[in-house]
């Protein structure tokens, strides 16, 4: 039982320690530091709030369109003073008053789009209290109805409602951009990362490499084989091979740094990147590209709503321009009383309409200029528009055609990085063996180092290709879906 329970013991231990290990060292893949981007960084917080702060500006443009109910009041209103009382002569006699003069009113609204009028409803109650004579009044209007509606001027309900939606699904397809942009931005760091990951690995392997070389020198050196100059040579590469792992260990640092910062990862492991896949078989085609973008992209809602806009400003200057006039209409019941149940009994009919007028006599021709000035910018917007396009559409054939480059770069840099891997192997073996000059050695160490280098930089612009694609469409290809969030 006691050699049971130590072997329950020591294998607790070893696999206490495999998981210490296993949490010591955290490894992570692109599409995971994409994701932990997307989650955790400052710059998605903040497109969280923006597409916050949009869906709240949209509640508010939608309840314009809505019924809206409010109460008013005056609760009290008190005065003692003197006021001035004109007498039937026309002079003037500053008579004290003490009273309280209180109401209440119910207001009811709704906006009408098509028309840019309102239609309106109120009840009031209002109470009169005069201390100095003990006396109380009511007066009140138990309901009553009206419209107003404004006659050959600019409607801005009707124009919002088409722009405000406009701006509405902009927003939204920004935030999407937003979160791709975030991978770009991401990418960067993480092969900052990797590239440093790999200079260190490269630099601790030519460390150990070039010590085993000069103890092999060492010994020819002993036999009379080879030269001083030659290990002095070598003796100079350990301490620049040395050099270079120190370099390397702090650039590993400072690009563990940046990525940690970036994306929110806490705690003290360490990281280690995995290098990422080539997805050979992924197709892109301008043709699909280019539709994408146009039916994903806010550029795309943005050219449609800078020409609407671009016309309600015209419509705006037209409609501010010449005969103004408001129609005001109400009917309903009023009534006063000496109690608050007079107001509601046998109320007496009220009615009112009335046309406000306003004409320009003369101006100066000011209202043809706004109108000038506003169809001049329409079509400055439109040409400005027109060009935006040929720009969008050319950033996206421009990249299509980069990303198409990458994925053939990428067959030869790797192809290169293991004809120049082997070539280091044959070198090694060469100089050991006797029959390979030093200086031809340090040219295999420099092209396999160099020819590592590349692949890391392929790999780069590859998958920044990739994600740059995904942020002009709003389209992953991998999947050949749409991107939502």
């Amino acid at each position: 039982m006691r050699k049971l329970l130590l072997i329950g013991l020591i294998l607790m231990l070893h696999l206490a320690g495999f998981a210490i290990a296993r949490i010591d060292t955290l490894k992570l893949t692109l599409p995971q530091v994409v994701e932990m981007a997307k989650a955790n960084s400052i710059a998605a917080k903040q497109a969280i709030t923006v597409k916050e702060t949009k869906y709240w500006e949209w509640r508010t443009y939608k309840s314009n369109y809505q019924p809206q109910l409010a109460l008013e009041g005056v609760l009290p209103g008190y005065t003692k003073t003197y006021t001035q009382v004109q007498q039937p002569n026309g002079t003037i006699l500053f008579q004290p008053v003490h009273y309280d003069n209180s109401s209440l009113t119910l207001n009811f609204s709704q906006s009408i789009a098509a028309t840019g009028g309102t239609v309106y409803g109120t009840t009031q109650l209002q109470r009169f209290d005069d201390f100095d004579r003990n006396n109380v009044l009511y007066n009140g209007i138990p309901y009553g109805i009206g419209y107003t509606q404004p006659i050959l001027q600019f409607n801005s309900l009707k124009w919002d409602k088409k722009i405000a939606p406009l701006k509405y699904n902009e927003s939204k397809q920004t935030y999407i951009e937003t979160q791709e942009k975030i991978s770009i931005t991401v990418t960067e760091y993480f092969f900052d990362l990797l590239l440093a990951q790999v200079n260190l690995d490269i630099a601790e392997l030519n460390y150990s490499n070039t010590k085993r070389i000069l103890t092999i020198a060492d010994t020819k050196f002993e036999l009379g084989k080879i030269s001083k100059n030659e290990i002095l040579q070598l003796q100079l590469e350990v301490l620049n091979s040395q050099k270079a792992v120190g370099t390397a260990k702090r650039d590993v640092e400072i690009a563990t740094l940046n990525l940690r910062s970036y994306t929110g990862i806490e705690g003290a492991d360490r990281i280690k990147l995995n290098m990422p896949q080539v997805v050979a078989d992924m197709s892109v085609a301008t043709e699909k590209v280019l539709a994408e973008a146009f039916e994903n992209r806010s550029d795309a809602i943005g050219f449609i709503r800078r020409l609407t806009e671009a016309k309600r400003d015209v419509a705006k200057a037209r409609g501010d321009n010449g005969l103004k006039a408001t129609l005001n209409a109400n009917l309903g019941f009023s009534n006063a009383g000496l109690t608050a149940f007079d107001i509601y009994r046998n109320p007496k009919n009220q009615q009112s309409i009335e046309i406000q007028l306003s004409i320009p006599v003369m101006d100066w021709g000011r209202s043809k200029s706004r109108t000038k000035t506003a169809q001049a910018n329409e079509q400055f917007i439109t040409y400005a528009v027109e060009q935006d396009k040929q720009t969008f559409k050319q950033q996206i054939v421009t990249q299509v055609t980069l990303f198409n480059m990458m994925k053939e770069q990428i067959k030869l840099t790797n192809a290169a990085e293991k004809i120049a891997a082997e070539k280091y192997k044959i070198a090694s073996e060469r100089y050991v063996l006797g029959n390979l000059s030093i200086t031809d050695l340090s040219i295999a160490f420099q092209e396999n180092d160099r020819a590592k280098r590349d692949y890391v930089s392929s790999l780069r612009d590859f998958w920044g290709a990739y994600y740059q694609l995904r942020y002009l469409s709003l389209y992953d290809f991998e999947k050949n879906i749409k991107i939502t969030y």
